[in-house]
């Protein structure tokens, strides 16, 4: 578990990783020596596990989105299926689902016309996949990576 003070600095890293160690400390009213350790440990313990830049999709020729359900052959699904399907550059997520589906893969590509060919060449190719069901986002709401506390 986390406590109050190590939420209020995890809130304020997930806003912007940039923010300076002295800023997070006058946010949270702590000495920055004590809010620099803390962040440390949260690190450590792998509850901060990376820090990213947050990229515009559609300024990098990536604006379609799209979810792939995909059902794997055979009864079990298995974790290597899943691994080859996250090595595809174009896959942001890979998630095991219950249900008549094995796997739930967001995906980001150019256009349709990309996104074709994403499906033709490198899912096609992964034998272990029986079928795809693909759903292309017209519009996305809220998209966020963001643990609120």
């Amino acid at each position: 578990m986390i406590n109050e003070i190590d939420a209020k600095i995890l809130n304020i890293l997930q806003k912007n990783s940039r923010t300076t160690n002295a800023e997070i400390a006058r946010q949270v009213k702590m000495a920055p020596s004590a809010v620099l350790e803390r962040i440390r440990r949260l690190e450590q313990r792998k509850i901060i596990k990376k820090y990213t830049a947050q990229i515009d999709p559609k300024e990098v020729d990536r604006g379609l989105l799209a979810f792939i359900q995909v059902t794997a052959k055979g009864q079990i699904v298995d974790q290597k299926t899943a691994k080859e399907i996250s090595k595809i550059p174009e896959v942001l997520e890979v998630h095991i689902v219950a249900g008549e589906d094995s796997f739930l893969v967001k995906v980001r590509a150019a256009n349709t016309d990309a996104l074709t060919q994403l499906l033709r060449t490198k899912f096609s190719t992964i034998g272990s996949i029986r079928t795809t069901n693909t759903t292309i986002v017209l519009e996305t709401i809220k998209e966020t990576v963001e643990l609120c506390f």
